[in-house]
């Protein structure tokens, strides 16, 4: 059984119709993401340039030197009160400490929108698009402990975390995996609170190839026998790869991911990684700015979807390998939706 939960372009213009207006000269808007190479941030700006240039949105963008740079994103959102922007949205790196100048943006008139990451709490947005990451994380745990089958209950895990910060966006796609690989949460607010046997340790790969490196190197040292990895993106899952290969391990450890972008899927294609879970920055992006054009017309605010507190974009599990009772698309399908 195939299916993908992926939000549809037919559903995405239905939105966007609501927020439809000839042009919006002199509407200023910014986009600012936690780094400007990681390739879901690099689709993130594609989708918001192309829809405010189709719009006549003034977007100017920011990032972070690297993920967790939270200094610069408040640089970035004082620059755009200053500006007198109508709009910002934002991934932050860190979902609280930035809270406090986004609350400065808000009392100045501007619309604050979380992309893929929502703040903490979610309500100091205005509006969230992002992808549901707890089911993200569930996804690729239900395919995990379906793959191992009866092994599952002998497992041993290695979490690749994000951050030591704990943005949101980590702790739903840990706590996530966790669940669907039918393991007891602690505090399902945090991350590394568990006490299954099963889980090695936690580390933190700060989202790129290096730190999933040693990260897995660190986890490898401790339990040499790890048999499932858990990856926050498929950057770290990559560097995790290489460690593996390096321990003479590729060929008999699970690795599942999440993002969807195109090296990721290939990745998936070519065995690296068991499954990953694909999200949609683009389309996040784009209606965020279309939610900001909105705004400054007539003071709309986007509406999260039915049951839920944010705009769900949408998620599909990738894999070439079916598991029973969890919904998958294959690689040939991901790679058509891909991005990067």
């Amino acid at each position: 059984m195939k299916k993908t939960t992926i939000v549809t372009t037919l559903s995405a213009l239905a939105l966007g119709a609501a927020f439809a207006a000839p042009a919006y000269a002199g509407v200023g808007a910014c986009l600012i993401t936690k780094t400007d190479t990681n390739p879901f941030f690099v689709k993130m700006k594609e989708g918001a340039l192309a829809k405010a240039a189709e719009l006549g949105v003034d977007l100017k963008t920011y990032a972070g030197k690297v993920d967790g740079d939270t200094e610069s994103q408040v640089a970035a959102v004082e620059t755009c009160i200053a500006d007198g922007a109508k709009g910002i949205l934002i991934t932050a790196s860190d979902t609280k400490g930035i809270v406090p100048v986004l609350q400065q943006a808000r009392e100045a008139g501007l619309l604050v929108i979380a992309l893929d990451t929502p703040l903490e709490p979610i309500d100091a947005a205005d509006a969230t698009f992002a992808t549901d990451n707890f089911l993200a994380g569930e996804l690729i745990g239900k395919w995990a402990a379906a793959a191992m089958g009866a092994d599952a209950a002998n497992a041993k895990i290695a979490m690749l975390d994000l951050a030591v910060s704990q943005p949101t966006v980590g702790v739903l796609r840990d706590q996530g995996f966790l669940q669907g690989f039918g393991i007891d949460l602690g505090n399902p607010n945090k991350w590394g609170d568990e006490t299954d046997p099963r889980i090695v340790g936690n580390e933190v790969t700060a989202g790129n190839e290096e730190g999933g490196r040693k990260a897995m190197e660190n986890l490898l040292i401790k339990e040499p026998g790890i048999n499932v990895v858990y990856t926050i993106n498929e950057p770290s899952a990559t560097g995790a790869y290489e460690a593996l290969k390096a321990f003479g391990r590729e060929n008999d450890v699970l690795i599942v991911s999440v993002d969807g972008g195109c090296p990721g899927v290939q990745s998936v294609k070519e065995g690296v990684i068991g499954a990953t879970s694909q999200q949609y920055p683009l389309l996040m992006a784009s209606l965020g700015i279309e939610a900001i054009a909105a705004w400054a017309a007539d003071g709309t605010k986007p509406q999260p979807t039915p049951g839920k507190n944010f705009f769900d974009t949408g998620v599909s599990l990738v894999t070439d390998q079916p598991a029973a009772g969890v919904d998958s698309i294959d690689t040939v399908k991901g790679t058509d939706l891909c991005w990067g």
